[in-house]
């Protein structure tokens, strides 16, 4: 509200300072001359009035690219993004319960009523946005991205869609709400993670006979919360999520983006996507957001954010999906050429989530050091993650190597 305030008060200043000189155009009959200029001053009225919106709207991790903002926020936002160069990725929701990693429901083939009762046991109680932002800064690092939903379908928001969501459960807390404020005051940006082209839990998700062997777990059994058939069915799915990104939209407008995954289940039926549409939904609801999607879905994205190094998929799409598959993975490859990059990568070894049997093998500060300078060195970002523990800790050999690294990124 107060900002509002502000922004209403900018405004009036604004038009009274150019109806002051439209006075001198009305006392001059409003002559040929006078009205080119009573046309100027309009324009640089409004022009006036929406800078000011501008400058009144600018996230607090954007402010010291407050001029740029202020003609162009996505060019501010990719600025800054480009700047950033180091930023910590965040797994975390019902599966790191089961501490072995995130895609734990697809390969244990957990049937869905059985993964659901995850559910009624989530807590979340030391998943702490005050904690997770203090070690960000003390990290060295920039920018945050965390999975708001994962392929299993579980929001860590609240979303009006379905009751499957962490506001629901024991846990009843919009996790994602309390991380996106602690963020703004402390002037980090935040990326939501979206699980756009897969969904286990959704009942009209494609058939994984029906493109890509990934998009529903093999189950032995028919589940009977299945009920996609058809190709028609899929846009129930498509409404599905392109309403929990409008409330992520809404809900959060000072988020820096929207990260989109996983992209082999786009490559696999791009037929049933309309992704233009759902990215221009985005543009025009937050235009200074940046969009990623992995390699690129449609070569439209705002960079790029391959796993482990700098690659496209062409060949691994080929041989698993098929001709026609690759040629979408390497038109939007070629694309995205030219624009930012963003690797990912984990402390643990390959598992996103966290997962118990591999203690002990996280990456070193030194290990860490590597991979940063590596990025650097491409004139990629490093986005490293953690699997936060079932009750939303870090585990502490994780805490301890990338504080070391914020110590030594201080003295550099």
């Amino acid at each position: 509200m107060l900002e509002k305030s502000w922004y209403l008060l900018e405004i009036f200043v604004e038009v009274k300072a150019q109806l002051s000189v439209l006075n001198i155009v009305i006392h001059a009959n409003m002559r040929k001359e006078s009205v080119s200029l009573f046309i100027l001053i309009l324009a640089l009225c409004f022009s006036g009035c929406q800078n000011a919106q501008n400058q009144s709207n600018i996230p607090n991790y954007l402010k010291d690219y407050a001029e740029l903002y202020a003609d162009d926020p996505r060019a501010a936002n990719l600025q800054w993004f480009t700047d950033a160069q180091y930023g910590l990725f965040i797994h975390y929701g019902l599966y790191a319960q089961m501490e072995a990693g995130e895609w734990v429901q697809l390969r244990q083939k957990v049937p869905v009523a059985e993964y659901a009762k995850l559910f009624d046991t989530f807590m979340a109680e030391n998943f702490d946005a005050e904690f997770i932002t203090d070690f960000v800064i003390e990290a060295g690092m920039k920018y945050i991205t965390i999975t708001a939903k994962h392929h299993d379908g579980f929001a860590l928001f609240e979303t009006r869609q379905n009751d499957f969501k962490s506001t629901a459960s024991p846990a009843g807390r919009d996790l994602i709400a309390e991380l996106v404020e602690a963020c703004d005051r402390k002037g980090i940006g935040i990326f939501l993670y979206y699980s756009y082209a897969a969904d286990w839990k959704h009942p009209y998700f494609y058939a994984r006979e029906d493109g890509w062997a990934n998009a529903r777990p093999d189950y032995d059994e028919p589940q009977p919360e299945y009920l996609y058939e058809q190709d028609e069915d899929f846009q129930k799915y498509i409404e599905f999520a392109d309403a929990q990104v409008m409330e992520l939209l809404t809900q959060y407008p000072t988020i820096a983006g929207i990260w989109f995954d996983p992209i082999m289940g786009y490559y696999a039926r791009p037929d049933l996507f309309d992704m233009e549409n759902t990215y221009a939904m985005i543009r025009e609801e937050l235009p200074h957001a940046l969009i990623s999607f992995k390699q690129g879905a449609t070569g439209t994205e705002d960079f790029v954010a391959p796993e482990r190094h700098v690659h496209d998929l062409v060949e691994r799409v080929q041989r698993n999906l098929g001709e026609e598959a690759a040629k979408t993975a390497a038109a939007a490859w070629e694309g995205n050429q030219g624009k930012p990059q963003e690797i990912c990568d984990t402390m643990q070894p390959r598992a996103w989530g966290y997962n118990k049997a591999v203690d002990g093998q996280h990456l070193t500060a030194e290990q860490v050091m590597e991979r940063l300078n590596a990025a650097k060195e491409k004139g990629a970002n490093l986005l490293l993650n953690i699997g936060p523990k079932p009750d939303g800790s870090f585990p502490q050999e994780d805490i301890d190597a990338l504080l070391e690294v914020g110590k030594i990124l201080k003295n550099q």
